[in-house]
């Protein structure tokens, strides 16, 4: 994809922002806004890759991938660019892994306004630092991802949400087979059952659990990160991810004091690499 035009909007001097379909934050208010190509370049099936702009709506490609049998493990609605530089997983990250391994390649816009190629098509073709996981979850601070390849996943033959009523979400957990989500509330666990018919009627049988129409709705508070098995000492009203460690809580996040200000300090020591003189979404802070 030609991203000669893309750069050219971005330019070399003065802030300038990013902006997509406004679900992920949306950009930078009073900033110029730029926005990335979109539009599905190729798709190979085979491969399992495919390749598209970054403003490609997420649900679009899903919708295409469909027709192969496929599928990318990026949270549904917004677009492509929004998913990968916010960073959060969706819910399924237990069985499709963290949003980072979706990303093969990655086009960028430096602070120059120069195109940058990070990665590679196939995982084979990737050496040295692996500057893709370093622009997912940068939340456009370092880079405007201009266009991607992303690696695709097979979608199952079948896919259906249960869930139970348990105090304790490990002895489930324990006894189910790679699920796709385990989800707890501290008193009621939802589970996402994918692959044979069979094996998940059988799984789901074998741990008491009834079929539902889908997930809960998530708490907006905050989105917590802690350690996968201390997710049952968890208080308040929440939804933990069992397996992963990310929990979304009702409540705004309490201060971390000095873990997360080296967080944020390290994330400023890379913008101050990355783009110098801060014009890239500019007062946006990654922590």
């Amino acid at each position: 994809m030609d991203l000669t035009a893309f750069a050219g909007e971005v330019g070399e001097a003065g802030p300038v922002t990013i902006s997509g379909m406004a679900t992920r934050g949306g950009p930078v208010p009073g900033v110029r806004a730029v926005q990335p190509p979109a539009g599905i370049e190729w798709i190979q099936a085979d491969e399992m890759t495919m390749r598209c702009g970054a403003g490609t709506p997420v649900d679009d490609v899903d919708a295409a991938l469909a027709e192969y049998g496929q599928c990318i493990a990026l949270p549904p609605h917004g677009t492509v660019g929004g998913a990968l530089s916010l960073g959060h997983s969706g819910i399924r990250r237990l069985g499709y892994g963290p949003e980072r391994d979706v990303l093969l390649q990655a086009c960028y816009i430096s602070d120059r306004g120069h195109v940058v190629q990070a990665g590679g098509p196939t995982v084979k073709n990737v050496s040295g630092f692996d500057l893709c996981r370093l622009l997912v979850g940068a939340r456009g601070t370092l880079g405007f991802i201009g266009d991607v390849i992303l690696r695709t996943r097979p979608l199952p033959a079948d896919s259906q949400w249960f869930t139970t009523e348990v105090d304790d979400p490990f002895p489930t957990f324990a006894r189910l087979y790679r699920p796709t989500s385990v989800l707890w509330s501290g008193s009621r666990m939802w589970v996402l059952l994918e692959g044979h018919p069979a094996d998940v009627a059988a799984q789901a049988e074998a741990c008491s659990l009834t079929p539902c129409s889908g997930p809960p709705e998530l708490p907006s508070g905050s989105r917590r990160v802690v350690a996968p098995s201390a997710v049952g000492s968890v208080a308040g009203t929440f939804i933990a991810e069992v397996g992963v460690g990310i929990v979304h809580h009702a409540d705004p996040t309490p201060d971390l004091g000095p873990i997360e200000s080296s967080v944020t300090n390290l994330a400023r020591r890379i913008k101050a690499e990355f783009d110098p003189s801060g014009r890239l979404n500019p007062g946006v802070v990654v922590a």
